[in-house]
C-alpha cells in the first residue's frame, strides 16, 4: 500500500530529504498516531513558564515551537489534501519567519495549544487513513516544486522529528 512506502526522489524537492530521512519506514499513519503521542507526553507537564522558555533573545519560545508544528502541520496536510482532490492551481509556499511574526501562542495556555495539535493531528490521520491507494501518488505543484500526496504526509512526520530533536536538545533546559 502507497502509505507504507517512503516517498522516492522525485517525489519532492530535495530540501525536505532532511525531514523524510527521520522517519522510520512503515504505515506513515501509524507512524503519526504513535510519534505524537510521544510528542503530547514530552511537553504536556510542562509549565506556562517553561512554554515562554527561549534558549536565546530572539529565539522562539518552546510554545512558539509548538505554533509552529501546528501551523506547519496545517499546511502540509491542506497540500496533500489539494493534491488528493486534484485541484490544479499551484500552492504557494509559506514563510514560516513572517507567519511567526503574527502569532498569539505565547499568550495562549500550553494545554489549549497541546489539545488543538492533537485534534488537529487526529484530524489529518483519520484523512490519510481515508485516502485510496492511487491518492497517494498524485501530485501538483506547492512552493514551485512538484510533490505528491505522500510525501506531504511523510513530511509532516518529519517536520515533528526534526523539531522535537531540537525541544531535546536546545530546549532541554525548559522541558527537563
Amino acid at each position: 500500500m502507497n502509505q507504507t512506502l517512503r516517498p522516492a526522489a522525485h517525489e519532492y524537492n530535495p530540501y525536505y530529504t532532511t525531514y523524510l530521512k527521520l522517519v522510520p519506514d512503515g504505515d506513515i499513519v501509524q507512524t503519526l498516531m504513535r510519534q505524537h503521542e510521544q510528542t503530547q507526553a514530552l511537553l504536556r507537564d510542562l509549565s506556562d513558564e517553561q512554554g515562554c522558555w527561549r534558549p536565546a533573545p530572539g529565539e522562539w519560545s518552546v510554545k512558539q515551537v509548538i505554533g509552529h508544528l501546528l501551523d506547519t502541520e496545517r499546511v502540509f496536510a491542506f497540500r496533500a489534501l489539494w493534491f488528493a482532490r486534484r485541484s490544479a492551481p499551484e500552492l504557494p509556499g509559506f514563510d514560516q519567519d513572517e507567519w511567526m511574526l503574527n502569532n498569539t501562542f505565547d499568550a495562549r495556555p500550553l494545554p489549549e495549544l497541546l489539545a488543538e495539535w492533537a485534534h488537529c493531528r487526529a484530524s489529518n490521520c483519520s484523512l490519510f487513513a481515508s485516502l485510496q491507494e492511487a491518492d497517494w501518488l498524485r501530485s501538483g505543484i506547492a512552493s514551485g516544486s512538484p510533490s505528491t500526496v505522500r510525501m506531504w504526509v511523510w513530511a509532516i512526520a518529519g517536520h515533528e522529528l526534526h523539531h522535537v530533536d531540537s525541544l531535546q536538545t536546545v530546549y532541554s533546559q525548559a522541558i527537563s
